[in-house]
């Protein structure tokens, strides 16, 4: 069970998932189709904080930073957030919006593999649709002979 989440910002990552930035919308297209069968959301609430995209089985936010987050109040702002998410396990990746107007697909990619070494680094099985449905999987726990 995560965070609470204020009313407000459900309501405002609702508004925000139909106005994504062109680098949020280029990603989306590649991350909305589970690549390597993990499964991301987009503009997702955490507490009182709203992540670009959000991978829940490998407790990873995924945040597309535009110039604007290396002005003002901004990178302290970036800081406070980072420190909440760690707080509630939850780990942040920042990509410059730029990367990913040059190659989404290599930043994609990118994404992918780090969900998949923090996965292992956890013990996770690979994602369901990529197992075979009738061998039992060791890393959860499961034994043949448990299930006769």
């Amino acid at each position: 069970m995560g965070p609470d989440k204020p009313a407000s910002t459900i309501r405002r990552a609702k508004r925000l998932r139909r106005q994504l930035t062109l680098p949020e919308t280029l990603l989306w297209r590649i991350l909305r189709a589970a690549p390597g069968g993990h499964r991301f959301r987009k503009q997702h609430p955490a507490g009182p904080y709203i992540l670009d995209f959000f991978c829940a089985r490998a407790n990873l936010a995924i945040e597309v930073d535009g110039i604007a987050h290396d002005m003002g109040d901004n990178p302290a702002h970036d800081e406070r957030r980072d420190i909440w998410l760690r707080a509630n396990r939850i780990d942040t990746i920042r990509i410059p919006a730029c990367a990913v107007l040059d190659s989404a697909e290599t930043v994609a990619q990118s994404i992918v593999d780090i969900v998949e070494d923090r996965l292992s680094s956890f013990g996770k099985a690979p994602p369901s649709s990529l197992r075979d449905a009738t061998s039992p999987s060791q890393v959860d726990g499961e034994d043949r002979k448990d299930r006769l």
